[in-house]
């Protein structure tokens, strides 16, 4: 228990002043665990003000239109999150009368709700005795007890899962796993952690051997995968252009794009999409071609902008696409290469 208290008397003297903790009430830490699952703190917060404004509650979250939510939530990535906390919402405030459950147990049978998140939910807003680990307890825990098995392997998860929950035994579930992360954001971080003034100091393997830049220990990352995106960005002379939704289950699914075609290497404009060129009268139209990268956890992409500039799109021009007003592009969400491109053409 010394542990424990220890720790949460330190969360509780420096611990950053973030709205999600002034409050207890599921529906704002569930908004706030959906985000943070893939992004950092700073970036996340102005975001997390953004959707406890436009929707305060989970029947304003159901009663959303999907294309204004992942509006809201450009940038963000990872729009599966989006989709999912849009679907759940629905299920709580249609079938569950708005009250979100109290349990672990009900709380990871919603969708986009995994271990993690049901575990910070039901200890945080109900106290229930529930541990969540992170990569900042991952880092804090390695560190302090010399644990050596890699954190990304089901193994290891399941070791520190236990050490934590072991931890955790000062009856304030919520406080330890706040302070457990918050400590290694903010104390015990992954670079220059500062040994010097930690309150384990004294009982941490790492420090006393040596070892604090080598711990976690992480098994090697699967391949990047490389993709070559070739955008095709046709407009004609009255303000019109082509866009498609996203329906595949695959990155950016439920945004926008302009025509797209993929190649499995680069590939000059002149040899891509022959029918498309042909049609707008061949590489006079070509405006500009534009290239930048992109990086995904997992995904490496290349991607071309080939502006097309015709005297007037057609409504069968290509197939599953749609003609929209350049001036509506504003109100749908696009993946962000392709929203920074925009931003860029309004300027050109």
């Amino acid at each position: 228990m010394r542990f424990s208290s220890n720790l949460i008397l330190w969360y509780k003297q420096h611990k950053r002043d973030l709205p999600w903790r002034n409050t207890r009430d599921p529906y704002r830490i569930w908004i706030s665990e959906i985000i943070l699952q893939q992004t950092r703190v700073n970036q996340g917060l102005s975001y997390y003000c953004k959707l406890v404004e436009k929707y305060p509650d989970v029947h304003a979250l159901a009663n959303a239109d999907e294309d204004e939510l992942l509006r809201v939530w450009q940038g963000l990535g990872y729009y599966s999150r989006a989709r999912n906390m849009h679907h759940t919402a629905k299920v709580v405030a249609y079938k569950m009368d708005g009250i979100f459950p109290d349990s672990y147990h009900e709380l990871i049978k919603l969708k986009g709700i995994g271990s993690y998140t049901a575990a910070a939910i039901s200890s945080i807003c109900f106290n229930e005795h529930q541990t969540v680990v992170d990569g900042n307890v991952f880092r804090v825990l390695s560190r302090l007890f010399g644990v050596d098995t890699p954190i990304n392997t089901a193994q290891g998860k399941k070791q520190f899962e236990k050490l934590a929950h072991e931890l955790n035994d000062g009856g304030e579930s919520g406080l330890f796993n706040q302070a457990l992360m918050e400590f290694g954001a903010l104390h015990c971080t992954p670079k220059q952690a500062n040994c010097a003034s930690c309150i384990f100091a004294a009982q941490c393997y790492a420090s006393r051997h040596g070892k604090v830049d080598v711990l976690p220990v992480k098994e090697k990352k699967q391949k990047v995968k490389e993709r070559y995106l070739n955008f095709f960005f046709v407009h004609d002379a009255y303000g019109n252009t082509l866009i498609q939704k996203r329906v595949m289950k695959d990155i950016w699914q439920g945004l926008y794009q302009f025509v797209l075609n993929e190649t499995k290497e680069e590939t000059g404009v002149e040899d891509m999409m022959p029918d498309l060129l042909g049609l707008y009268n061949g590489s006079k139209n070509i405006k500009r071609v534009d290239r930048c990268t992109h990086k995904l956890t997992h995904q490496k992409l290349y991607i071309q902008f080939i502006e097309v500039e015709v005297e007037k799109l057609g409504a069968n021009d290509v197939s599953g696409y749609e003609i929209v007003s350049m001036s509506d592009l504003g109100n749908l969400a696009f993946p962000k290469p392709l929203e920074r491109y925009l931003k860029d053409f309004k300027v050109r």
